[in-house]
């Protein structure tokens, strides 16, 4: 079944980790595959040892989308492949994917969504998906969808992102 967390609020990526968590303590093996997102965040330290979890590697850093040169954008694109190529070659032993900002790297054009629509159609496991907005072709076929809508939020009052909170 497909999953989609998506909208403005906080919680879409706690969300997705909650339930390959929850997977993984019931002996599944599960992949989790992070867009626009560098290695250093909470979720991926306390994940990275656990048995029957895949982490597919992220870069050290990776600027904002909008800061990208177009030279980053084509080196990302390029990585994108790679990694949606991978996911299809770990789907037959998969039983959750997790594809934490999918949705956003859709949207900004760093991933075709040809290629998750394909992706999707070649897996028979639970999937999920996150981003701010979630596509149309996606959303019709998705099973579960959460919209997590922001009311309050810190950043509002000019409280940058904590570590171990928002990342």
């Amino acid at each position: 079944m497909l999953h989609i967390y998506h909208g403005d609020g906080k919680g879409k990526t706690t969300a997705a980790m909650g339930l390959a968590l929850r997977m993984a303590g019931r002996g599944k093996r599960v992949v989790i595959a992070q867009f626009l997102k560098c290695e250093d965040s909470g979720e991926r330290l306390a994940l990275e040892g656990l048995a029957g979890v895949e982490l597919l590697p992220l870069p050290d850093c990776l600027p904002f989308t909008f800061q990208l040169t177009e030279q980053q954008r084509e080196e990302e694109r390029a990585r994108y492949v790679d990694m949606m190529a991978r996911l299809v070659a770990l789907a037959p032993r998969t039983e959750l994917m997790v594809l934490d900002e999918l949705c956003d790297a859709v949207d900004c054009g760093l991933v075709d969504l040809e290629a998750v629509l394909a992706l999707l159609d070649r897996f028979s496991g639970e999937v999920v998906l996150t981003g701010r907005r979630g596509q149309r072709e996606l959303l019709a076929r998705a099973d579960y969808v959460t919209r997590m809508e922001k009311e309050k939020h810190p950043f509002d009052r000019g409280i940058e992102a904590r570590k171990g909170v928002e990342w």
